[in-house]
């Protein structure tokens, strides 16, 4: 396929190309797209690492154009697909924006089974090597980094305590699993992209929304919202990279050495070191309820998950929304999950058909 054809996103390859420098790249050039350019993922880890780390730290070996999905136009669920068909190099978004093609991937991302950044790092772990399944099977592409960011937290702009109190509001979800619960609460979940949402709760279009309690802080919806409840509605909406495959077996065998050591030491690393602080900071930006180092802190009302909420969503969870998932997934999958993440977390999902 040259680049002139149409890839399945139906994005001239020539077109994509010409957002980076240049359309011909030598075997250790980097073509590289990262997730949101706004938020702190890609602003204090993604770019400073491909751009400087890996480049310094090669003495020149690789080289790297970098620009991120939001700048080049395209949605967070073409990324993959893209990559798998060679228009970039490597690609980074958050896996549940892949799940249309891959639904097992939203086993990656089950919602309320991490409290912590080390509960969420053991679950991401332990599903790593059924993700790696995944994406070179899915998407032509070899994992190299899976990391986190905040958990999945609710705004609001209507007053609300409890779990219970989400039962007939309008709910933007962060991904397939997290509208399911949703909906098996009582809530009405609705597909918004992130940019689109200030405006979605302005106009009523929503009544809340389920993001990283950072990216809210970022994007600015303290303004829209009044109350934040930090029920890990949404997971922690890990953030996958990988590498196209033909781009891994053109590098040699010590370049590939090299870049999965400096990604899993210098990206992957400090981005977990960080996530349990940066959380905490996030809620405190948003609340006042402790100091902000990050900038302005905002007076929302923080609202903590009961026992009681706890217990009722991971009924719900066990109940309705991993069921589900198991129909979509199918049974081998299902049966991978169990032996992996179910493992860590102690759930186990029937596996229908046996």
């Amino acid at each position: 396929m040259t680049k002139q054809n149409i890839c399945k996103t139906g994005m001239p390859f020539v077109l994509a190309g010409a957002l980076f420098t240049g359309n011909t790249f030598a075997d250790e050039s980097l073509s590289i797209v990262g997730s949101w350019s706004s938020l702190p993922l890609y602003k204090q880890f993604e770019q400073p690492f491909w751009t400087n780390t890996l480049p310094s730290d090669s003495k020149g070996d690789f080289s790297v154009s970098m620009t991120t999905h939001d700048q080049m136009g395209i949605g967070g669920g073409d990324v993959f697909r893209m990559l798998g068909d060679g228009v970039f190099d490597i690609g980074m978004t958050v896996g549940d924006y892949a799940v249309a093609d891959a639904p097992a991937l939203e086993g990656l991302d089950v919602p309320l089974l991490a409290n912590t950044a080390e509960e969420a790092h053991k679950m991401v772990n332990a599903a790593r090597p059924m993700v790696e399944k995944i994406y070179e099977t899915a998407f032509n592409s070899k994992v190299l980094a899976i990391v986190p960011y905040p958990p999945q937290v609710v705004f609001c702009k209507v007053p609300v305590s409890s779990l219970e109190d989400l039962s007939g509001l309008k709910v933007r979800a962060s991904g397939r699993m997290t509208a399911k619960f949703l909906d098996a609460l009582g809530a009405q979940s609705v597909n918004i992209g992130f940019g689109e949402v200030p405006g979605a709760l302005q106009r009523g279009v929503i009544d809340c929304a389920v993001t990283g309690a950072g990216s809210g802080y970022s994007a600015g919806w303290w303004e829209v919202t009044t109350t934040l409840m930090t029920l890990p509605l949404g997971g922690w909406d890990p953030v996958v990279t990988a590498i196209n495959l033909d781009k891994w077996d053109d590098l040699s065998n010590e370049q590939q050495a090299f870049l999965q050591s400096e990604v899993a030491t210098k990206f992957e690393k400090p981005v977990w070191d960080a996530a349990q602080g940066d959380l905490d900071q996030d809620v405190a930006c948003l609340t006042a309820n402790g100091e902000c180092a990050k900038g302005p802190s905002h007076s929302m009302k923080l609202v903590e998950p009961s026992d009681a909420d706890l217990a009722h969503a991971k009924d719900i969870l066990t109940s309705k929304v991993l069921p589900d998932w198991a129909d979509r997934a199918g049974k081998d999958w299902v049966k991978e999950w169990n032996s992996t993440v179910g493992k860590a977390v102690g759930i186990q999902v029937a596996v229908t058909g046996e």
